[in-house]
């Protein structure tokens, strides 16, 4: 494990980099960590790549600080661009999960320079506003609150049922405090104008489950206004299953980035 600073707020970002070959970032999704990546498949799967596994801060072992304004777009934005810095990489393709693929658009927009194609699972470009208790359940927030990541864990799963054993770790690894921090702003993220999704020509997969209805409509919307993009849907899956299991997403994925590079 590696570990950079984000030179905006001092903020350390806990990364790892592993093969060779052209740069991809993998950005996991709210209450995870770059160890999914792994535990589900994909740093194997990625053979011939350099592959950059990122803990967004408030996940993982990057610091997690508890103040909303933390979490801000932009200081997600500075984190990951401090990681390829860190590392001499001038550009990559990106690939994110649900808040890894809103940090990813948001890379592609503010910095196009540094994204050679964008890859979202579970991904939106819009406003998010009432959209993590619609993915977590209801009273999410409170539970967080309490200070303890077993409560929102065990609510999680008496709503959903039993968590992927990687996911469940994942999610117990959190901080309650930041974390509760992290989705508040996550759902007060503005997210990308449809006049800024149409400057974005680099090439684009955008994936989504036909169960996770909401996600799927927003890349539907983002394909049409994007000159270079197209969708991709995984059959049966909700916003939850995006990932796993990976081959469905591999076979999508894999063929896209060896085209691209």
């Amino acid at each position: 494990m590696s570990t950079t600073v984000n030179p905006a707020d001092g903020t350390v970002i806990a990364y790892d980099v592993s093969g060779e070959g052209p740069a991809v970032v993998l950005l996991h999704g709210s209450a995870l960590s770059k160890a999914i990546w792994r535990g589900f498949g994909y740093v194997k799967a990625l053979a011939g790549y350099t592959v950059v596994r990122i803990d967004l801060r408030g996940h993982g072992r990057s610091a997690k600080p508890a103040d909303v304004e933390a979490y801000r777009m932009p200081r997600h934005v500075g984190d990951v661009l401090a990681v390829l810095d860190a590392e001499g990489i001038d550009a990559a393709h990106w690939v994110g999960y649900s808040l890894g693929a809103r940090t990813a658009f948001a890379v592609a927009a503010e910095r196009p320079e540094r994204a050679l194609t964008l890859t979202t699972l579970g991904g939106s470009h819009r406003p998010q506003a009432g959209q993590v208790e619609t993915l977590f359940y209801p009273g999410y927030l409170d539970a967080l609150r309490t200070g303890r990541i077993e409560t929102f864990v065990e609510g999680f799963e008496g709503a959903a049922g039993t968590l992927h054993p990687a996911t469940r770790q994942a999610f117990l690894a959190n901080d309650a405090s930041a974390l509760a921090a992290c989705f508040t702003g996550t759902e007060e993220d503005p997210g990308l104008p449809e006049s800024v999704l149409r400057t974005l020509s680099l090439p684009a997969l955008l994936m989504a489950g036909t169960r996770d209805v909401q996600r799927l409509a927003d890349a539907h919307r983002a394909a049409e206004l994007m000159p270079n993009a197209r969708v991709a849907e995984l059959a049966g899956r909700t916003h939850g299953t995006t990932l796993v299991p990976a081959g469905p997403v591999l076979d999508e994925l894999l063929p896209f980035l060896a085209a691209a590079s």
